[in-house]
């Protein structure tokens, strides 16, 4: 169950936003100079103060995994953007946070959601609750309708986002390209050498789990994203020669009446590649609207599942081909909206082979049955949604947003968790000209424990977890 506030109000002169899934954007961005002084006089500043707490309440708690606990976090970040001289620009990014829980130091590896406020490696290391990084650092050339980046950014596709919903935005070392002008098509290409998850200082691999031998804590150091899989380590990457850096083509259509396409390709050259294909119809009749869309997505594995295996746990008992990865996703969803009234309809189907590997913080299965905290593209694992929005019309900004999710595992797989029901209720609002966002969630999750075939104990997926968040820009 997930309980959801962020406040918005009416127009003001905050010159930057925060969308509903927590993106950060400008409203305002610096305009062309003719000097090299106004390149950094006519820059802009975009400031943020922000706090963010969890309390997470497990149904089973066990020794030296699950434990009860609260934390929270408070910082600040800058981020300044030059004008543009002769098309060229740059920005920097800086955040610094503060956490603090009520677990020991050597159980930070316990903490839930909240893990994000802090740096696991860090905190076992240095037993440091800080977080202190430049997260963004590029050069930027603009020309007409196409931008191109290179250094430290955010890249929003399919399957890498920002995910901005903790302290620190998830981002990327790499080099990016935009344009919307191409017949009615906007397009995003992304070479992605580096990733820095939200809860890290320093960058890391893309797709590889440390396990150095001679660290004990080797496996926060690198991409330790829960949709991480753990058999892909730095170590055997090392071995191999290979080098794990991710692209990614992104085209969206809206050239057509009523119709949106959206087109994405995401590889990492020797391990795994994926294609999606995402289409959305608009029906008018009378005064309601139904959107129908569907999403397909083909992941090939092309060298993960030999080094790896077919789970991303490793735990590959009751896999078809334990060492493959091939597989592919089905997604159906139905929108009806009438006014500030939304109901939305969703199912998807993750084919009976391999599981699909994504840790970049963009979600497979989100827009259709994606819950918060949920993770639901294992091999074989059919999910269905309702999900209703509503914004009320006699409170300014304020919007109600409920979600109910049914998670069907495979119950012959060791390494995916318990079917689960999950229930979300969200509300969201702004203030002072949309310079103040608060947000609170509430999650409960239901399920069992269960035994599979082989003798396997999975562990009851139960808890609950309540959030709450505040933003103040300038």
């Amino acid at each position: 169950m997930t309980l959801f506030i962020v406040l918005e109000a009416e127009d003001g002169l905050c010159k930057h936003g925060l969308k509903c899934n927590m993106i950060h954007f400008h409203k305002e961005s610096p305009e062309d100079v003719s000097s090299l002084e106004e390149m950094f006089s006519e820059g802009m500043f975009y400031g943020r103060l922000r706090f963010n707490s969890f309390g997470f309440k497990w149904e089973n708690e066990i020794d030296n995994r699950r434990k009860n606990h609260a934390i929270a976090g408070m910082g600040t970040s800058f981020h300044y953007r030059s004008a543009y001289l002769n098309g060229f620009g740059f920005g920097v990014g800086v955040y610094t946070t503060q956490a603090l829980g009520s677990l020991e130091a050597t159980d930070v590896h316990i903490y839930k959601a909240g893990k994000d406020l802090l740096s696991r490696y860090n905190a076992l290391h240095q037993n440091k609750n800080t977080l202190n990084t430049i997260a963004q650092g590029y050069l930027e050339y603009t020309f007409d309708d196409h931008t191109l980046k290179a250094g430290r950014q955010t890249f929003e596709s399919y399957l890498t986002a920002s995910n901005d919903t903790k302290m620190i935005p998830n981002s990327f070392e790499g080099l990016t390209y935009y344009s919307k002008s191409l017949y009615g098509t906007s397009l995003k290409l992304g070479y992605l050498t580096k990733q820095k998850l939200r809860d890290h200082t320093d960058f890391h691999h893309v797709l590889a789990y440390g396990d150095d031998s001679l660290d004990a804590y080797a496996r926060y150091s690198e991409n330790d994203d829960a949709a991480m899989h753990r058999g892909l380590t730095s170590s055997k990457l090392e071995d191999l020669g290979i080098r794990d850096k991710l692209m990614i083509v992104e085209m969206k259509n809206n050239s057509f009446r009523n119709l949106s396409l959206l087109l994405n390709y995401t590889s990492v050259p020797d391990l795994v590649s994926s294609g999606m294909l995402e289409a959305h119809y608009r029906l008018d009749i009378e005064n309601w609207t139904i959107v129908p869309g569907v999403r397909y997505m083909k992941q090939l594995d092309n060298g993960a599942g030999k080094i790896g295996g077919a789970n991303i746990k490793t735990l590959t008992t009751g896999y078809t081909n334990p060492d493959s990865v091939d597989t592919q996703m089905y997604g159906l969803r139905v929108d009806v909206i009438q006014d500030n009234f939304k109901l939305r309809f969703g199912h998807t189907q993750v084919e009976d082979r391999g599981d699909i590997i994504a840790p970049w913080r963009g979600f497979p299965t989100t827009g259709f049955t994606r819950a918060m905290g949920q993770y639901n593209w294992y091999a074989n694992t059919k999910s269905y949604m309702v999900q209703l929005d509503y914004e009320f019309e006699h409170i300014p900004n304020f919007k109600v947003l409920s979600r109910f999710v049914l998670q069907d595992f495979d119950n012959h797989k060791e390494g995916v968790p318990s079917d689960s029901s999950v229930f979300t209720l969200d509300f969201a609002k702004t203030f002072l000209d949309k310079s103040l966002y608060v947000k609170t969630r509430y999650a409960h999750v239901v399920g069992n424990t269960m035994v599979t075939p082989s003798g396997f104990e999975k562990l009851n997926p139960s808890y609950d977890e309540l959030r709450m968040e505040i933003n103040y820009l300038f």
